[in-house]
């Protein structure tokens, strides 16, 4: 008598940017039927979905009937809502027995109310929070952070092992999303900090290249100037984090931080600069481009202006 093979699940995404996107090539390299793509962005949909030989679906609904287990990839709060808690049909239609991975940085407040919404239709939903970028997507060597029930968690794991190098359970819905917030908060403190340190440090003449290998063997160093060093000083700001997503996730922090009645600061300062430069129509640029608003004669915008 022959053994039963046991088959992949089929996996869906909805949401095909840099990361999404990359994701989805992964688990097709290994394996993975890729069944369908989702995005409000139709021609990306549609160029993802003739390179993996997928449905590029035409609605919500349409993802989750062909797929076992559906990722998010979506830009913010407003995204999320649409896509699981909107009026009419979503993801969540017909959805009984499906699992909704959640990757996107979102408010735990968002998180939670879709694990809950999912559990009301008989599914199961489980953030997926990532401090990585495309070239980890790619690869497969994601840093994520897990929340949600147990065993939603524990379903997940063999496609989760599939896009990461390690895999950290941190508790209940909200709780991954809200250490993600920090995560990010930080990262994008540090990423002011050395546009500063490079900006100050152009303006006083120093070789860059040597000031970053200074800063590289003392306590200046940071996985932040590994990053973002060389492309500060060349002004090579090509996007793998967005400008526009530091803001929004640095306001995450701060709008828990206020919650908890804690002033923090230096997240107000960098939240402060990550405005202004999307205020200047720089926030699709990589957070990078904070340097922008640093170096000497870079626009003028890093230079204190004189009093007439």
């Amino acid at each position: 008598m022959k053994s039963a093979v046991k088959t992949k699940p089929a996996i869906a995404f909805v949401g095909t940017g840099r990361m999404g996107a990359n994701m989805a090539r992964r688990l097709h390299d290994r394996g993975y039927p890729v069944t369908a793509v989702y995005d409000t962005y139709r021609a990306a949909a549609l160029a993802l979905a003739e390179e993996l030989h997928c449905v590029a679906a035409t609605s919500l609904a349409e993802v989750t009937a062909a797929a076992d287990i559906i990722f998010t990839v979506v830009t913010d709060d407003a995204a999320m809502r649409r896509i699981f808690l909107a009026r009419g049909t979503h993801l969540l239609t017909r959805a009984h027995g499906k699992l909704f991975i959640n990757c996107a940085t979102v408010t735990p407040a968002v998180h939670v109310a879709v694990e809950r919404a999912a559990r009301r239709a008989h599914a199961a939903a489980i953030e997926a929070c990532m401090a990585s970028s495309i070239t980890q997507a790619r690869e497969g060597t994601l840093y994520l952070m897990l929340g949600g029930q147990p065993a939603s968690i524990k379903r997940a794991l063999p496609v989760l092992r599939e896009l990461s190098a390690s895999l950290r359970v941190i508790g209940p819905a909200g709780r991954a999303a809200e250490i993600k917030a920090l995560v990010n908060m930080v990262m994008n403190a540090n990423t002011a900090a050395l546009a500063e340190g490079l900006g100050l440090a152009a303006a006083l003449g120093h070789d860059l290249n040597l000031v970053r290998e200074v800063f590289s063997q003392t306590g200046a160093n940071s996985r932040v100037l590994q990053t973002d060093g060389e492309d500060m000083q060349r002004r090579d700001h090509a996007c793998f984090f967005s400008a526009d997503h530091a803001a929004k996730d640095s306001a995450i922090a701060l709008s828990l931080a206020k919650s908890k009645e804690l002033r923090l600061p230096l997240a107000a300062a960098t939240l402060a600069q990550y405005h202004r430069l999307v205020a200047l129509h720089l926030g699709h640029l990589d957070k990078s481009a904070i340097a922008e608003l640093t170096f000497p004669g870079r626009s003028g915008v890093g230079r204190k202006r004189r009093p007439r």
